[in-house]
């Protein structure tokens, strides 16, 4: 279901704190008569008499109910975005948001300069299937405007039940034209880890969100990645792909990090009160990878979770971080219960990478910048090889003993040409240009992604660099 920045939260395995312990632990304390104390239950009163003229003059009768509610929702909006009140379907949504299954379009958004922003699309979800890409702005739900409203009411607009569709007028970046988009809801199925071989050897690994079991994931993969390795002579590098990964759960995050770290912090908070502190350490059991060449990708929407794992790995050189600067997305959420039925999530902390480094609002800037293309543009623009080598010579000689690495790089080069021929011949026949204006789904293919194919060329040179 379409959620605001909920799944980008930093969920750490506190989630549920109890509501009445902390209402207890206040109550301990007694309160002292100040003038501050004073002007607060002055400021209740003024809430009280409100509520007692609503009730008593509107021209319709409303729920008390109701009324709260929106009070308390109102409240919660002069603090930060990531800080709501949440209702009783919002709680339980935030309990499911992270067990890996839940129902809806697949499209996390949240609200920026009073515009509906999509986050992220969900893989294999509708809004994926689609076309929906990030940065868009949802203007329109069934065809009637939704500027202008706030970002509960638009996720309330966009909730119904499995296999209800529903419209969305989509403004895309770089264009004032409102494509429509009709989506049909369903149980949407998050497999946290995609992964597969990239020539080279390459081990390339995507995680998606940071729910339960997604560590177990990564791991279960890179095992089986190695394994088919190995018949090759081994692993030459490995990607770990956190583009558009909106976060999720911190013990994953600590948990992957783990994977790659040896030893050391892999994040720490800093609360308000300076005491009050969380410091979450690599694992030093389980299964570990410290030797293979690392490269991890993050974006925009690399958010939360995914920026603990990408500043650990920066802060301990594991690896080089490669793409575009993260999201920013550095403070830490816990979610109190208050009754039962609902609660609220609130900010507590913000939380530093290993060196202490603060990214919220300035996300984790990459070693390697690497915009992202589109991988056909930039095939089709590179120029086409038209040197005359001395093989293309009529009657050239050939070595006299090949050796076997001359016979691959021959083989190469031979392949090459061939390609480079095929490209060419594409030119000439005057093959149309992708039309951007189209939103047509195609399978995600990491060797057609540049900067994929960027991680895996530096990859490859790695090697001969580090001799």
């Amino acid at each position: 279901m379409p959620f605001k920045a909920l799944s980008i939260c930093l969920l750490s395995s506190f989630i549920l704190a109890s509501f009445p312990q902390v209402l207890a632990a206040s109550e301990s304390k007694p309160a002292p008569n100040t003038a501050a104390h004073r002007s607060r239950f002055e400021q209740l009163e003024l809430f009280n008499k409100v509520l007692y003229l609503i009730e008593n003059q509107y021209y319709r009768s409303v729920s008390t109910e109701k009324l709260v509610e929106g009070a308390l929702k109102g409240m919660m909006e002069t603090l930060d975005p990531h800080t709501s009140f949440l209702n009783e379907q919002y709680f339980k949504k935030m309990q499911s948001d992270t067990s890996g299954e839940f129902g809806g379009l697949g499209i996390e958004v949240t609200q920026r300069d009073g515009m509906i922003l999509v986050i992220s699309p969900i893989d294999d979800s509708p809004a994926f299937r689609a076309g929906i890409r990030p940065r868009d702005r949802i203007v329109e739900i069934n065809n009637v405007s939704i500027v202008g409203q706030g970002l509960d009411e638009v996720i309330e607009r966009m909730r119904g039940k499995n296999g209800d569709t529903i419209q969305l007028g989509i403004v895309r970046e770089g264009s004032e034209k409102i494509r429509s988009f009709n989506l049909k809801r369903e149980t949407i199925k998050v497999n946290p880890v995609k992964s597969e071989m990239l020539e080279g050897r390459i081990a390339y690994i995507r995680l998606t969100q940071f729910q339960k079991r997604a560590a177990q994931a990564v791991e279960d993969s890179l095992k089986a990645l190695k394994a088919k390795a190995a018949k090759e002579g081994g692993l030459v590098g490995i990607i770990l792909d956190l583009r558009s990964n909106p976060g999720g759960l911190l013990d994953q995050a600590v948990d992957v990090s783990s994977i790659f770290l040896k030893e050391g912090i892999v994040v720490s908070t800093e609360a308000r009160d300076p005491q009050n502190k969380d410091i979450r350490y690599v694992k030093k059991q389980g299964y570990k990878d410290l030797e293979t060449p690392l490269i991890v990708l993050i974006n925009g929407a690399s958010a939360s979770a995914s920026e603990i794992v990408a500043g650990a790995i920066q802060d301990f050189e594991r690896g080089p971080i490669m793409g575009l600067q993260s999201f920013g997305k550095g403070s830490v959420q816990t979610v109190a219960q208050l009754d039962g039925k609902v609660g609220v999530k609130l900010t507590i902390a913000q939380y530093l990478t290993p060196k202490g480094r603060r990214i919220q609002g300035v996300g984790i800037v990459p070693d390697i910048q690497v915009d992202d293309l589109d991988y056909q543009a930039f095939v089709q623009a590179k120029r086409v090889d038209r040197y005359v080598r001395e093989r293309d010579l009529r009657n050239h000689l050939t070595a006299t003993i090949e050796s076997a690495e001359e016979k691959k790089l021959r083989e190469e080069w031979d392949r090459q040409d061939r390609a480079n021929k095929r490209e060419e011949q594409k030119k000439k026949a005057g093959q149309p240009k992708k039309n951007d204006e189209e939103d047509v789904f195609t399978p995600y293919a990491p060797s057609q992604d540049y900067q994929v194919q960027q991680a895996s060329q530096l990859l490859k040179t790695i090697k001969y660099l580090a001799k």
